[in-house]
This record gives structure tokens, C-alpha cells and sequence, in this order.
């Protein structure tokens, strides 16, 4: 299909669910809203459908990557109304699965050896079929039994195609509509291109699974299933055969007698664990990917496959993020709001006693219902559009981060209605915070830095002598009394050099003493009145200015 042809359909969806409606023309300049008022679709009646109705059925009829879209864009409710979020959380992605004989030629071609030779047994008839790919299940010659996943044949340039469109709608949109500049049409785009191309790599998904498996090794948290790299490659995924109950499937879990109420706060220590333990989390965690292992009822382990999005955070978001949830835990507004502006979420100028004002506002009606009824994912949905009106730049990591949370929320709910969220989160965040700032974790994050630090020592006489030429250079002017200035400059100038020279000592010392045998536990198991000592000596021997 041409891109012209492609195109063509689209506004004939675009006509018949009447989607013009969902642009105030009033508020467009004169070209665009002249263009619209002569478009043709506007002599069809607008079908008598709510507007997020209207939206889901013409996404659907769009095909696959609308919807994948469709259903990434559910989760920005920063940036939509609820009424068209809740609807577009109902776009489903089942696609007819295409013809067995190219499953086969693809995972032949892939794999380098006819099907026969690579599995001792292989069901043509795919067990299910999605937009991107489908799966087949297989047993090895070893007697595993596996799923083998399979990428549509032909889906990156169709891919391609679509996201080039998106991208055409994004710009007109950030163009003439009145909040362009707030809904950040390209980006959301941009972001979509990036999950929908890292799904078509089944490499990087088998990367993924495998190092999530790794971090909950001889966890009853979560299992993830084996991957198997000889029958694995960029179309091709080949992993362990599991047996779990889908958890939704609530009849079966009661039947077996599952300790609901565990495996609804097995979930948010999963989230919260991958989130500021691991900063690696799975970022599709809907019920289509989970499943449940109820083989122990009153031990359950959750069971995660398709991990194709992940969501990482850096160490000083995921610092900011943990103190701004503790801070909302505790209703201190002030901090949160301050917090938004040291780690460059808002702009520097928001005045900080008017983002607190707004956040407490939004917040306080909340925290007056009961605690079980408090939706924390929803919290942290008004907190990031309350934060939009102070042209908060929402993150892709904190979009994937408040999807997560919000799936994870609201399958614990499910399994166990009266599940306090916040009974199982505050405690978790308290302990993470004071592991973070504790001798020993301080420790090991000089130990991990000090090979880096020792290798640019050497070039810091050559960096600091710049420094001050650099400094001689700019402050020079005509009206200086010299010798007065150059006085004071040359104070500043020994002054720096010497806690440059006293900071690289520090950082010799601890480099030296990680270098000692068990020097983490004795440093570790210090007492507090030996690091107060120290810290007491280095700020004796640090030079001040006049």
C-alpha cells in the first residue's frame, strides 16, 4: 500500500467517526480553520457516539500500530481527558495470525536449519497472535518445552510507514492547536517510535527477560522464563514453557485457595523493587503478561513474560522520585515542590510556594477519603498534570514509570480490593532512603567511582591552571584598580587551589582504602562518632575565604 492509498484511508476513518469534532476550530488560526471548514467529511452527521467511543473504533479500524499507539497514549492522562484515556485503555490487540508456512520459512531462514532439525516437535498452529508478532509452541530435542515468537513477516516498513503519518499529525497538531506546546505532540510520537521499534527486536527483548531474571534469582517475588539463545536472534525468541493461572482468572485462583491478599502486595514490592533496587522494572506489566504460580496457594509467585519495554531511571531521578513519594506520603507539599525544581522537572523560576499551593489543592480532597480508597497511581496522574501548569518536561522514564505503577495498582485492587498501597510503599521508600545514605552504601559508591576520579588526576593541575587563565581573562577591565583586585583575585585563586588539592587527597585516601581487604565491613561497622570525627577534621583542614 502507496502512502498516498494509506493516507486516503485514513480520512475516510477520519470522516465517517467525524474526528474533526475533537479540534476547537474557534481556537485554530485562519488557514487551518479555513481547511476545515471546507473539508468534506463535515456533510456526514456526527455519529451518535460518545466522543472516546468514536476515537477507540476508529483507532481499531486503523489497524495494529494505531493501536499499539492508541494504547500508549491511554497512559499519558497527563495530557488527556479522562473520558478519552478510559476509552482508549480498551483498544485490544488481537490480529489474525498469518500463514504457518511463512512462520516457518522466517524461523528457518533465521535460525539457519530446517524446523525439524531444531525442534523435536513444532505446532504450526500458532497458541496466540499479536500486531508484532505471534507464537508457536515447540519442544526441543532435550525434552524442554518452549514458545517460539515470531516477527510478522514484512511489519517494519508498514511500521515505518504509519509512525511517518503520526509524525506528519504530531507537527500540524503542535502547530495549530492552541496547546501544542503543552501536549508535546512530536515527543509522544517520538517516544511511540522507540518502544514500537524495540518491540520488533527480539534480541533486545531476550537481553531484557534475561536480566530481569537475573535480578530476582532465588526470588519468590517473580519469575521470568529462560531464554534460549541458540534458538534466539533479531526475529526470532525462543523461552521457557510456562504453566501459570492468568491472573484475572480470579475463579481459579480462589478455587486453589491463593492468598489474594499476599500476591496484591507481592505486586507493589515488585514494582517498588525493580523500580529504586534494581532501576530496571518491566514496563508492560498489564494482566496480559502476568500469570500466577499457585502451586505453594499460601506462597504464590508471580510469573512476567513479554519484556520488550523496560523502564530505567538514572540515579538522580530515581533519588528525587523516591524522596517526592515520601513527601506525598507525609502530605509535605513544600518539599515535593521544591524537590521539582533542584531536579530540573520545573523550570528554575517556578515560584516555589505557588507549585506548593497547586499541589495541595489537588492533593488534601484526596487524602480525606479513606486510605484504602486512595489510588496512589492516580495521585501520581494529578501530581504530573498539576506539575504540566508549570510547564513541567514529563520524562518517557517517569511516563513508563506511572503506567507501571498504574497497571500494578490496579491489578492489586482487583485481587484484593481493600489492598493500602501505602502500608506496603511508605515503610519500602523510608528503608531505601536511609540504605542510600547509610557508611556502606556511601562506600561502595566511592569504590565504584574511584577508578574513574584516579584516572583524571593527573590532568587536573593542567585543568585547574586553565581555569584560573581563563579567570584572569575575564575579569580583566579597563576600570579595575589593580592592585587591589588582583589581591583579591589572588586569595579566591589559593583559596580554590588548595580545596582542590585537599579534595584530591580525599579522594587518593578513599581510593587507597578500598584497596584494603574487608575494608567495606570495617568502614561499614564504624561507629557514628568516627565519621563524625572525620567529617570534623576535613572541615578544620578545609581553607576558607576571607
Amino acid at each position: 500500500m502507496s502512502r498516498a492509498t494509506r493516507l486516503a484511508k485514513i480520512l475516510r476513518i477520519v470522516g465517517r467517526y467525524r474526528l474533526d469534532e475533537f479540534v476547537d476550530v474557534e481556537q485554530l488560526s485562519a488557514l487551518p480553520r479555513f481547511a476545515l471548514g471546507l473539508a468534506p467529511w463535515r456533510l456526514h452527521p456526527v455519529p451518535n457516539l460518545p466522543r472516546g467511543v468514536r476515537l477507540r473504533r476508529a483507532i481499531e479500524e486503523l489497524g495494529p500500530v494505531f493501536i499499539k499507539f492508541g494504547q500508549m497514549l491511554s497512559t499519558r492522562r497527563d495530557l488527556l481527558p479522562e473520558d478519552i484515556a478510559d476509552e482508549l485503555a480498551k483498544l485490544q490487540d488481537n490480529v489474525p495470525p498469518f500463514p504457518q508456512e511463512q512462520s516457518v520459512a522466517i524461523i528457518e531462514k533465521a535460525l539457519g536449519k530446517p524446523v525439524s532439525e531444531l525442534f523435536a516437535r513444532f505446532e504450526n498452529t500458532p497458541m496466540a497472535s499479536a500486531s508484532v508478532a505471534q507464537v508457536h509452541c515447540a519442544t526441543l530435542h532435550s525434552g524442554e518445552q518452549v514458545v517460539v515468537k515470531v516477527v510478522r513477516p514484512d511489519i517494519e516498513p508498514i511500521i515505518r510507514q504509519d509512525i511517518a503519518l503520526l509524525f506528519t499529525l504530531a507537527k500540524l497538531t503542535a502547530k495549530y492547536h492552541p496547546e501544542g506546546h503543552r501536549l508535546r505532540p512530536v515527543e509522544v510520537v517520538s517516544d511511540y517510535k522507540m518502544v514500537i521499534l524495540d518491540e520488533l527486536d527480539m534480541g533486545r527483548e531476550a537481553a531484557n527477560a534475561s536480566q530481569l531474571r537475573r535480578n530476582f534469582e532465588n526470588n519468590k517475588l517473580l519469575y521470568v522464563p529462560e531464554i534460549y539463545w541458540d534458538y534466539t536472534c533479531r526475529n526470532v525468541l525462543t523461552m521457557e514453557r510456562i504453566s501459570g493461572i492468568p491472573v484475572t482468572d480470579l475463579e481459579t485462583l480462589r478455587a486453589r485457595g491463593t492468598d489474594l491478599k499476599l500476591l496484591a502486595e507481592r505486586g507493589v514490592e515488585i514494582f517498588f523493587t525493580q523500580v529504586f533496587r534494581h532501576s530496571f522494572f518491566h514496563a508492560d506489566m498489564h494482566p496480559g503478561n502476568i500469570f500466577v504460580d499457585a502451586t505453594d496457594p499460601a506462597d504464590p509467585t508471580y510469573i512476567g513474560v513479554d519484556c520488550a519495554i523496560i523502564g530505567s531511571l538514572s540515579d538522580a531521578d530515581q533519588y528525587y522520585l523516591g524522596r517526592n513519594l515520601l513527601g506525598i506520603f507525609r502530605r509535605d507539599y513544600r518539599e515535593v515542590a521544591q524537590l521539582h525544581v533542584e531536579c530540573g522537572w520545573v523550570p528554575p523560576q517556578t515560584r516555589v510556594q505557588d507549585f506548593e499551593s497547586a499541589m495541595r489543592a489537588v492533593c488534601e480532597p484526596i487524602f480525606e477519603r479513606p486510605i484504602s480508597q486512595i489510588s496512589f497511581g492516580q495521585l501520581l496522574v494529578y501530581l504530573f498534570q498539576t506539575a504540566s501548569r508549570f510547564d513541567m518536561e514529563v520524562q518517557p522514564s517517569l511516563v513508563l514509570l506511572q503506567k507501571t505503577l498504574l497497571n500494578i495498582e490496579g491489578m492489586g485492587r482487583q485481587l484484593y480490593p481493600d489492598l493500602n498501597l501505602w502500608d506496603t510503599a511508605q515503610p519500602f521508600l523510608e528503608e531505601w532512603v536511609q540504605q542510600r545514605y547509610s557508611p556502606q552504601s556511601v562506600l561502595k559508591r566511592l569504590q565504584r567511582h574511584a577508578p574513574s576520579w584516579l584516572e583524571q588526576l593527573p590532568q587536573l593541575p593542567e585543568a585547574v591552571l586553565d581555569s584560573l587563565q581563563h579567570s584572569r581573562g575575564i575579569e580583566r577591565h579597563p576600570s579595575e584598580r589593580p592592585q587591589i583586585l588582583n589581591e583579591k583575585k589572588r586569595q579566591k585563586e589559593r583559596h580554590s587551589r588548595r580545596r582542590r588539592h585537599l579534595l584530591a587527597g580525599i579522594v587518593c585516601l578513599a581510593a587507597a582504602a578500598s584497596t584494603f581487604p574487608n575494608a567495606g565491613q570495617y568502614l561499614a561497622n564504624a561507629p557514628l562518632i568516627s565519621w563524625l570525627l572525620a567529617g570534623l577534621g576535613i572541615s578544620l583542614f578545609w581553607p576558607r575565604g576571607d
